[in-house]
């Protein structure tokens, strides 16, 4: 920021620099054009510095972005006037004698009214440049608190979404080692030791926007060796992940909702079932799929709220949008999830 208001300070001097060098150099030094310069150009170009500056700084601020636009004309046509005039008055006063020489010849000069308009005009440039310049930044600016503002909104939404996921996820599976305390408590001593691990990742390891892919799978295997300990032997379960190490950084706990889904909507207590969980990685593109039963909620079943696939839907628009396709299908009695996620 301060290195960009020195850049902004260093271009008004060098312009107006120029500006008044201009006048200077063309009249290659001569005396008598040095004091035409001085008449014609550096107090016009000093006149029009301060319009520009007074506009800027102060004028444009006040009454213009305040929607006092008549105001800011009235206010304008009294400086520009007043300028006319003064320099009207140091060109009586001051060059007299170039006048009585004709060397600034009224006479031949153009009418009063013409002349006038032409001094209008050129003294309207400095402000309508003022103007244009100050409401371009005033955009800029307002864009980017717009941008800033988007910003805080998503990471907002994201933060509210994870700490949703949370008591949704310790929930579910503290239902899950409730219903094995009383067919093995042995196997429901190790789930709450898993569990306790499995937090532990949720709550001091998923705090940052991205996390390696490899953490997140070895989240996921954890998670899957749970679930297995409280399903009957009709189920089998096969999951494979990618073994090699790789740089893909991905959001934490995008994929825990699926795998939640699968246990919950597709396994049965006396029908044979099947869980197959893939992810593959090309390049920085993420593939997961899922296949399982197709075994429907009972109506009267009020287990679950749902949360899970909703709150993944809304974080995958937020995180990946346009670089995510999320899919789910029914084929042959099995249900059947992909998503494909392009990471950065």
């Amino acid at each position: 920021m301060y290195k960009n208001n020195k850049i902004n300070i260093f271009s008004h001097l060098l312009i107006w620099f120029i500006l008044f060098s201009m006048p200077y150099v063309l009249s290659l030094g001569k005396s008598s054009d040095l004091i035409r310069t001085i008449a014609h150009f550096w107090i016009p170009i000093g006149f029009y510095a301060v319009i520009f500056y007074l506009n800027y700084f102060v004028i444009i601020d006040r009454f213009l972005f305040t929607r006092r636009t008549l105001v800011f004309i009235g206010v304008n046509m009294l400086l520009i006037t007043f300028f006319i005039i003064l320099k009207d008055q140091i060109d009586d006063s001051f060059y007299r004698e170039l006048i009585k020489k004709n060397e600034f010849n009224k006479s031949e000069g153009p009418p009063f009214r013409m002349f006038m308009y032409i001094q209008m005009l050129s003294y309207l440039a400095p402000l309508l440049f003022a103007i244009a310049l100050k409401t371009t930044q005033r955009y800029i600016k307002t864009e980017a608190d717009h941008q800033e503002a988007a910003q805080f909104k998503l990471q907002s939404e994201l933060q509210h979404l994870h700490y949703q996921l949370q008591p949704h996820f310790f929930f579910n599976s503290l239902n899950n080692i409730y219903s094995m305390v009383d067919i093995s408590p042995d196997e429901a001593k190790k789930a709450i030791h898993s569990l306790s691990k499995l937090m532990r990742y949720m709550l001091y390891e998923t705090n940052s926007e991205l996390v390696p892919l490899s953490k997140e799978t070895d989240f996921l295997k954890k998670y899957i060796d749970l679930m297995k300990l409280r399903v009957s032997e009709k189920t089998s379960v096969s999951y494979q992940f990618p073994t090699e190490a790789n740089s893909i950084q991905v959001a934490p706990l995008l994929f825990i909702s699926l795998i939640e889904n699968a246990f919950k909507h597709g396994v049965s207590a006396n029908k044979e079932s099947h869980i197959k969980i893939q992810m593959t990685t090309h390049q920085k593109t993420i593939l997961f799929s899922i296949e399982n039963q197709n075994f429907p909620k009972q109506s009267d079943d009020k287990s679950g709220s749902g949360i899970g696939l909703t709150n993944l839907e809304q974080r995958l628009k937020l995180l990946y949008t346009n670089k995510h396709t999320f899919k789910t299908l029914i084929k042959d009695d099995l249900f059947i999830v992909q998503l494909e996620i392009e990471t950065t």
